[in-house]
């Protein structure tokens, strides 16, 4: 009897679920994890950045991507959907500029993306995107914001969130870190980093991150900064655990 229901997009099952939109929000557990976190005067995102193959370009598999000179997004999921979500995105920033002389707020460009995502679950013919986002940036006032949008067209602000794979593991984390003080840079690229040594292997390669800054734009993590976290955080690990051996 469900097999019914999986084939459109636009009809409820019995039990009021949207099963086409469950599918998609299952493409997303399945993509790399990404992870956002906001502090007082920076925002990082980061990505797990799967194996390159040996004959591939590199510059061309990327998952954070700037979407305004103050905004950027993280996304685990389909990339080829994100590609669309992303240049969609976009054209609405420059739009924005063009017509109100001023940059899109943080929450206006969420709405944007989600609202696009919301009318692919109404519409048959289609299916939702495949993606979820993590949309981090400050508005022109310089207050920092970090948003989160479904496939289903959902979005709330997080000050940290993740998803992808292993997502509940990193919440958890970021949940039992949320006393934190991330007044510098360097504490939440630090927690980022964290965060996602929960489920990624510690190798630089392995990592692909991002910092916004309020008045300076986006900037990419090269890989000796994120191998230098790497190392320092493992070393603390294992001090940590050579502690609670002696206790």
């Amino acid at each position: 009897m469900s097999e019914r229901y999986d084939r459109a997009i636009t009809v409820f099952s019995p039990d009021g679920r949207v099963l086409q939109v469950e599918y998609a929000q299952e493409a997303v557990r399945k993509g790399s994890t990404a992870v956002g976190i906001r502090g007082e005067d920076t925002i990082v995102l980061g990505v797990e950045k799967r194996t390159v193959q040996e004959l591939q370009e590199e510059r061309t598999v990327r998952k954070i991507c700037s979407l305004d000179e103050h905004v950027a997004l993280a996304f685990a999921g389909l990339t080829a959907d994100a590609r669309i979500i992303v240049n969609r995105a976009r054209i609405e920033c420059q739009a924005h500029r063009l017509t109100l002389e001023d940059a899109v707020s943080i929450s206006y460009i969420t709405k944007f993306v989600a609202e696009l995502k919301q009318k692919y679950t109404q519409s048959s013919g289609r299916r939702p995107f495949g993606i979820s986002c993590i949309i981090g940036g400050f508005d022109p006032d310089g207050s920092p914001h970090l948003f989160q949008t479904e496939p289903s067209g959902v979005f709330y602000e997080w000050k940290a969130n993740v998803t992808g794979r292993g997502d509940k593991i990193v919440k958890e984390f970021l949940e039992k870190n949320k006393v934190m003080k991330l007044d510098s840079e360097d504490s939440v690229l630090k927690l980022a980093m964290k965060a996602l040594l929960e489920v990624v292997q510690p190798d630089k390669k392995n990592f692909e991150l991002a910092v916004l800054k309020r008045g300076e734009g986006i900037t990419k993590v090269e890989e000796e900064v994120i191998d230098g976290y790497i190392t320092q955080i493992c070393k603390e690990n294992e001090e940590e655990k050579k502690k609670h051996k002696l206790v």
